[in-house]
C-alpha cells in the first residue's frame, strides 16, 4: 500500500497520541491511597492477560481479543482516565473522542468498531477482553494488598463481580491465593545471602 505524505502524517499523529497513554495516570489509585500506573502500563498488562485467557479458551479469536485489549482505553489519550467516583459526576463522550481520533486514519473504522464491540459486551471476545481489563486491576490491587493496603481486598471484591467468564474467575482465584512476590522470591536458598547460589566465596 502506497501512502501519500498527508496520510503518513496522520499515522504519525496517531502514534504520538497513543503515546500519551504513557503519561496518563490511572486515576483510581488516588482513592485507594497506594499504587500507581499509567494507562499504557494497564493496557500492556491487559494484553498479556487477554493472551493467556485465549490460551485457556481455544474457541476465542485471539487476534480479536488482543485488538480489543489494545484499543479499549485508547480514547483516554483525549479524555483522561475516569475512575468510578469521577463517573458519578462527569459525562465523558468516548464516542466523540474515538471518532475524532479515527476519522483521518484509513484503519480508523477498525478502531471504532473494536471499541464498540468491547463496550457492547455481546461477543465471546469482548467478554474475554473485558475480563482481562478487570484481572489487570485485580493483579494491581493484590500487589497493593500484599504491601499492606487494607482497602484493596474490598476493591477486589467488587472487581470479581464484574468478571463474566469461568476462566477469568478461576484465574482470579489463583491470583488472590498467590503472593505477588512468589514468582521471584519462592526460592529461599542461600542466593539471597551470598548472591551466588550457596557458594561461600
Amino acid at each position: 500500500m502506497v501512502m501519500d505524505k498527508e496520510k503518513m502524517r496522520d499515522i504519525a499523529d496517531f502514534l504520538f497520541e497513543a503515546g500519551m497513554l504513557k503519561k496518563t495516570p490511572r486515576s483510581g489509585f488516588q482513592f485507594l491511597g497506594s499504587g500507581c500506573e499509567s494507562v499504557a502500563e494497564h493496557v500492556l498488562q491487559t494484553l498479556y492477560i487477554g493472551y493467556v485467557l485465549c490460551k485457556l479458551d481455544p474457541q476465542a479469536d485471539e487476534l480479536t481479543v488482543l485488538r480489543l485489549c489494545l484499543v479499549h482505553d485508547l480514547p483516554e489519550a483525549r479524555t483522561g482516565d475516569m475512575n468510578y467516583m469521577n463517573k458519578k459526576y462527569v459525562q465523558v463522550d468516548e464516542k466523540k473522542a474515538a471518532r475524532e481520533m479515527a476519522e483521518s486514519l484509513f484503519f480508523g473504522g477498525e478502531i471504532e468498531a473494536s471499541l464498540e464491540e468491547f463496550n457492547q459486551r455481546q461477543t465471546r471476545e469482548s467478554l474475554i477482553a473485558r475480563d482481562a481489563d478487570q484481572l489487570a486491576l485485580i493483579l494491581q490491587l493484590k500487589e497493593c494488598g500484599d504491601l499492606g493496603n487494607k482497602y484493596s481486598q474490598e476493591w477486589i471484591r467488587f472487581a470479581l463481580r464484574r468478571l463474566a467468564t469461568d476462566n477469568a474467575r478461576k484465574l482470579a482465584e489463583s491470583i488472590i491465593a498467590t503472593d505477588s512476590t512468589n514468582w521471584w522470591f519462592k526460592d529461599k536458598s542461600d542466593w539471597w545471602v551470598n548472591g551466588n547460589h550457596g557458594s561461600t566465596d
